[in-house]
Order: structure tokens, then sequence, then C-alpha cells
């Protein structure tokens, strides 16, 4: 491809990378007004987003194969003209129970580019770009859970809380433009990839089971996890424990996110002088290190506010250097099959970072531990999956060598 072309693509990758993050921030500053206009509870409308969540997990798992089977596109094509129905079906919601099924299908709908976007990384690009592609990609990725509540904050103000989902139909329409007339179709259709229940069910298991997609999956995937541990537990530890204002707030949020997103691009640096094995390796031992002195300091009081805020500051730029990495290792080996895998991987990682979330709620003691032990747990259960992992693989090609 052209520079232009591979331009023209990451943009429309990215654009379908980032309807999750969208999807899930732009419509919270509108909760109380959904809320009042739906005559309920704002818990009752935070279902919504929990239905969200299910459906992201199970519809990377439904999507994979179809990607395989049927080629990128038409797949993709189905789940936004999906997406794009739900959305106006939230609009046009009388009750929370409606808002909630849509919720739960627009979430079905808007993870086939999820799935696909590493499935199409993986067919259009060399193996040695993999984890620069994905580092541009996080350019967006990283961004719109920065811009997306602001966005839909005058969304709300100027046309009301069912302007948002309207925008959301406009962006899903658009995106159905662009796949369908220019993104190019990365994979032929394979008749011979099975969609019928039992082999599929077989062939994640024998994913599950190979230590290589599994160290490099669930290490990226913990560090993502350890990332929404703090999402979680931020405000209370921030405002409420270190009484920081919610402009000020603010302000650390967006230089975390900034440092996250700086971090994936230093990645494409990094490259040219180390390997992803070798930068993934560095990152998870950096990890661990930094969480643990998070927990620590805080548990034996010795930590500061400040020094929280700087080490919150490291382990974020950590991840946002491992994610990119970790993917492209993952995919590496599985050029045929890289819509199931990357179905899989999708699923675990939303299933970590589900559970990490409700950890820092469910343990939440009145003090910064529950945030900064899960995200001290996620690093250090990562750091033993990727060297567990390459022990098992190690000793596997040893006994194969000696046979």
């Amino acid at each position: 491809m052209s520079n232009r072309s591979t331009r023209t693509v990451i943009l429309i990758l990215g654009g379908l990378a980032a309807m999750a993050p969208f999807s899930i921030d732009m419509y919270l500053p509108g909760f109380p007004h959904i809320a009042q206009a739906l005559q309920t509870d704002i818990a009752h409308v935070t279902l919504s987003l929990t239905s969200y969540f299910i459906g992201i997990s199970l519809g990377q798992l439904v999507y994979g194969p179809l990607l395989d089977r049927f080629g990128r596109k038409k797949p993709v094509l189905v789940g936004l003209a999906l997406y794009s129905l739900a959305s106006i079906g939230c609009a046009l919601a009388l009750n929370v129970q409606l808002l909630i099924g849509f919720r739960f299908l627009m979430a079905l709908g808007g993870c086939a580019g999820m799935v696909a976007v590493r499935a199409i990384v993986r067919d259009m690009f060399p193996v040695n770009e993999i984890a620069k592609t994905i580092s541009l990609l996080m350019l967006v990725m990283g961004a719109a859970p920065i811009v997306a509540p602001t966005i839909g904050g005058y969304v709300v103000m100027t046309l009301g809380w069912r302007g948002i989902f309207l925008v959301l139909v406009g962006w899903g329409v658009w995106l159905v433009f662009l796949v369908a007339r220019i993104l190019p179709e990365s994979k032929e259709a394979d008749p011979s990839v099975s969609l019928n229940p039992g082999p599929v069910l077989l062939e994640y298991l024998r994913l599950f089971r190979d230590p290589w997609l599994m160290a490099y999956t669930l290490s990226g995937g913990l560090s993502a996890a350890g990332m929404f541990a703090y999402i979680s537990g931020s405000p209370f530890v921030f405002m409420q424990l270190f009484h920081l204002s919610e402009q000020q707030y603010g302000w650390v949020f967006g230089s975390n996110a900034f440092g996250l997103i700086a971090s994936s691009q230093l990645n494409r640096l990094f490259l040219r002088h180390l390997t992803s094995a070798q930068l993934v390796r560095i990152g998870v031992t950096l990890h661990a290190l930094t969480g643990l002195l998070l927990v620590l300091g805080n548990a034996r009081g010795f930590l500061p506010p400040l020094g929280t805020m700087i080490l919150v500051f490291c382990y974020l730029f950590i991840q946002g250097m491992l994610y990119p990495n970790t993917s492209a290792l993952a995919l590496e080996p599985y050029a045929k099959n890289a819509g199931v895998v990357s179905g899989l991987m999708g699923f675990l990682q939303s299933i970590v970072a589900t559970i990490a979330s409700a950890l820092v709620s469910v343990l939440h003691n009145g003090t910064a531990i529950p945030m900064t032990g899960v995200m001290a747990g996620c690093a250090l259960i990562g750091f033993c999956c990727l060297f567990g992992g390459e022990i098992i693989i190690g000793n596997k090609r040893a006994a194969t060598t000696a046979v």
C-alpha cells in the first residue's frame, strides 16, 4: 500500500476502534437527564452501561469465527448496521428497560469493529510493523475517553440526552460508508471455517491452551485491567482522600491519559532498537515494581498524595507501551485465523478488566488500598503470566528439539 492508502486505512480502523470508548463515555454526562426523563434512578440507568459491557464481551466471541468465514468487511458492515439501528432504539426508548436492551444490541453490533481492527492489522501489515500500527491506533483509542465526556456534555446541553444517541447513529452510518466504499478487503471468505457451535468451541479451547497466545493476551489484558481499576477508583481516591477539586481531578486524569498516549507513540521509536518481546519483558517488570510501590507506599503510609499520583502516571505510561507489543506478539503466529484469535483476545481482556473494576468497588474501605492493590495485583499476575508462559514455551520447544 502507498503511504496515503495506509494512512486512510489506519484512520478508518481508528474510527472503528474508538466506537467503544465513545459509546461508553459520551453518554455518561446525560445520566441524570436520562433518569429524570425515564422516571427512574441513576442506579437503573447504570445497568445500561453494564449491559453494554456484557454485549461487548460476548459479541467478540461471536464475531471471531464470522470474520474468518466471511471475510472482514461483511461482518463489520452487519455489525455497524445493528449498532446504528440499536442507537436509534436508544434515542427513542420510552423506559429504562428498553434502553438497557438496546444498549446490549449496540454493543453486539459495535464490537464487530473491535475484533476486526486487530484481525485487519494482522492481515494487512508485516509482522514487524504490527506493534507500530497498533501504537498509531492508540492515538485515537487513548484520546477518545478524554474528549467523549466533554462532547457528550455539549450534546446534552444543546440536543438533550437523546441527541447523544443520534450522534452515535451518524457515526455508525458514516463508518458503514467508509468500510463499504474505501476500506479494502484484507481476507477473502473461507468456506472451510466451520460455524457449528461444536467446532467453534473446540477451536476456542485449543487456542485457550496455547501458551504463546495466553502469555501475551493475559499479560496485555491484565495491564489494561489495572488501568480500569484506576478509572474505577480514582474519583474517590483523588477527590475524597486527596481533596482535589473536580477541575484538578480533570487535569490529573487528562495528564495520565496523555502519558498513556505519549508512551504508545514513543513505542514506535523504541521498536527501532528493541524487539516487541524485549519491550514486553521490560514493561511487565517495571509495571510490577510500580504497582508494588503504589500499594506498599499507601499501606505503610510513606507515600504522599503527590507520590501516588506520580506512580499512577508511571503505571499508565508503561501500560501504553505494553498494549501494542503484547497485541502484536499474540497475533503474530495466526495469519489464517486472526479473526477467532482476535475475538478470544478481546473476550478475555474484557473479562479481566470488568473483574478488576468490580473488585475496586467490592473492596472499598475508605482508603486508597483497593485501587492500588488491584492495580498491583493486575501487574504482578501479568508478570507471572508472561514469564510463566515463556517458560512453558521454552520447555515445549526443547522437548520438540529433543524428539
